[in-house]
């Protein structure tokens, strides 16, 4: 979402809109439109900015990320998989 690279799916975070709030989901249960995100707070705060989140979901007005922050804070960077670093972007053609 955030960089806008591609990557498998067992590399990337889901997340769903619960009342206004962001949730992490990362057994990928929950009902509903999901979005997917690199687990990296850095590809988290590129689709924060660009306000990704709330067209991807298609719920109206921002969304509070404290929780999926807060789930990327836990896991730590020592988790993250290689193939989510940031190195360059995908070729679109």
């Amino acid at each position: 979402m955030g960089c806008r690279t591609r990557a498998a799916a067992d590399g990337l975070l889901r997340v769903v809109a619960v009342d206004g709030v962001l949730i992490p989901d990362p057994r990928r249960r929950r009902p509903g439109r999901g979005a997917w995100l690199h687990p990296d707070l850095e590809c988290l705060g590129r689709a924060e900015r660009r306000s990704a989140f709330s067209r991807a979901l298609r719920v109206p007005g921002p969304l509070d990320v404290s929780e999926v922050r807060s789930h990327l804070q836990s896991k730590g960077s020592r988790e993250t998989p290689v193939s989510v670093r940031h190195e360059g972007k995908v070729d679109p053609s």
